[in-house]
């Protein structure tokens, strides 16, 4: 009579190196389940009458072992006793229960693919880094969504896990001599995990880890660092991996204007979260103030994270900031971010290069000195065969469009804004030089917004719905 178990029981709780498995069938099913099985270190034996040109690749260079053609009872039975588990998987349900229930009968844990009934267990999507192991179950309901959580799980564990965790296992005997006491041991793995020294580990980098456990393990603080990160035109998807890593790291965070709520939530919570966004004709906190912010919390030892909209080196004062921490003998790193011209013009249909019409793009700040003046290359801007695209353009728009014709563009010119661009209430009006303006106004268009001027305006394209059939 066989065990019975919980059906939240997987194959990663047992240790199969070297363990006997056995896997019925050989195509496209049971090719996964065998690629699972090497990463554990399985010595697999397989029954199949044909195998798939992996399988048989693998067979060749002796990674697994062919025991027998057709499954059938008598050679299941001989081969059953001593394995450690059993894969049903062929695609023929009917010979995948048989296998189940031999299995079964001789109390050996049976998975059959693709059908909870028979099976004494499942396997989970998994995630390997390394010694790390990620699994994922719907316990046998849902394969395919736990395949998906799987990849969205894949996409914010950062790079280097592998690294990490090999060093901590190599690390491990030596800090528990150095550290008995359990409680305070527990607290310089979790400073150095949310410090530095995890980053230096991930990257390969041991001595500065080694450096950095040290210093936790005499009694010492890690360094604070600041972190300048781009997060994109305003949709949390377009976030890179790196920017999400260190916004789940971050013990403050100074923010702008321009990043809309869900962005804001991808940052670790209990971080301490600074407004200093600028508003037209209104900075709730000057530049300077700004990095001097910066350099005192670095100093005290926090990780200090720059957060802004688009891209920190495009518009962004980026340079200034890292200037002002070099001077100050901050360490710093920058990530950049995808920037409002790609993002926004990309997510609007409208393409910043297209070889009949655009060869060059230009980027340029519609933001008028306090004098209201516009100091533009303009000569430089109203060309054609380019694309202009004008960052924080919206207020100055009817002077954009008029100085840009007055210096040669005619007034017919295609010329379009994207407002909240990349957002759920994006919205994009076309036009030309001549009308844009006015199209802004009657439509309360507002900040944030990107103007793009060019003939990549007419080669808009816009995405139609899903098709459904009746």
């Amino acid at each position: 009579m066989t065990v019975p178990v919980d059906p939240g029981w997987f194959p990663l709780a047992l240790r199969l190196h070297d363990a006997r498995v056995l896997v019925v069938g050989g195509g496209g099913i049971a090719l996964n389940k065998v690629r699972l099985l090497l990463a554990h270190g399985a010595r697999i034996e397989i029954v199949a009458t044909h195998l798939d040109d992996t399988l048989e690749q693998w067979l060749a260079e002796g990674r697994v072992a062919l025991a027998g053609a057709d499954a059938t009872p008598d050679l299941l039975r001989a081969l059953l006793p001593g394995c450690r588990l059993v894969y049903a998987a062929t695609d023929d349900r009917a010979l995948n229960r048989v296998v189940a229930a031999l299995a079964r009968g001789m109390n050996i844990p049976v998975c059959a693919v693709d059908d909870p009934a028979p099976s004494t267990f499942i396997t989970p999507a998994q995630i390997h880094r390394g010694p790390v192991r990620i699994a994922i179950s719907t316990g046998g309901s849902a394969p395919v969504l736990a395949r998906r959580l799987r990849e969205r799980i894949e996409a914010v564990i950062p790079a280097g896990l592998d690294g990490l965790a090999r060093f901590l296992e190599a690390e491990r005997a030596r800090v528990v001599a150095r550290c008995p006491d359990i409680a305070r041991r527990r607290r310089v793995w979790e400073d150095f995990l949310d410090g530095p020294g995890a980053t230096a580990a991930g990257s390969g980098d041991t001595a500065t880890a080694r450096q950095v456990l040290d210093r936790l393990l005499d009694g010492g603080k890690t360094g604070g660092e600041v972190w300048l990160v781009g997060a994109g035109p305003g949709d949390p998807d377009l976030l890179t991996l790196r920017a999400l890593h260190l916004m789940q790291n971050a013990d403050s965070v100074l923010y702008d204007q321009l990043l809309p709520p869900d962005v804001l939530d991808r940052v670790r919570r209990d971080a301490e979260r600074v407004f200093v966004g600028k508003q037209r004709n209104r900075h709730t906190m000057p530049q300077a103030d700004i990095n001097a912010e910066m350099i005192r919390r670095a100093r005290a030892g926090e990780r200090v994270l720059r957060l802004k909209g688009g891209d920190p080196f495009i518009f962004g004062r980026g340079g200034e900031e890292i200037e002002a921490l070099m001077g100050a003998g901050i360490p710093f790193q920058v990530v950049p971010g995808i920037t409002a011209a790609s993002g926004c013009a990309a997510y609007a249909g409208i393409p910043l290069t297209h070889r009949d019409c655009a060869q060059s793009c230009l980027f340029v700040t519609g933001h008028a000195r306090a004098d209201g003046t516009l100091d533009l290359p303009w000569d430089s801007m109203a060309r054609r065969g380019q694309t202009v695209a004008i960052y924080m353009g919206v207020t100055a728009l009817p002077a954009l469009c008029e100085t840009l014709i007055r210096h040669g563009l005619p007034a017919g010119w295609p010329a379009a804004v994207v407002e909240r661009g990349t957002q759920p209430d994006q919205r994009v009006l076309t036009g030309t030089l001549g009308d844009l303006s006015d199209l802004a106004r009657r439509n309360a268009v507002t900040s944030p917004a990107l103007v793009l001027v060019g003939e990549v305006v007419n080669h808009r394209v816009i995405t139609p719905p899903p098709m459904l059939e009746d």
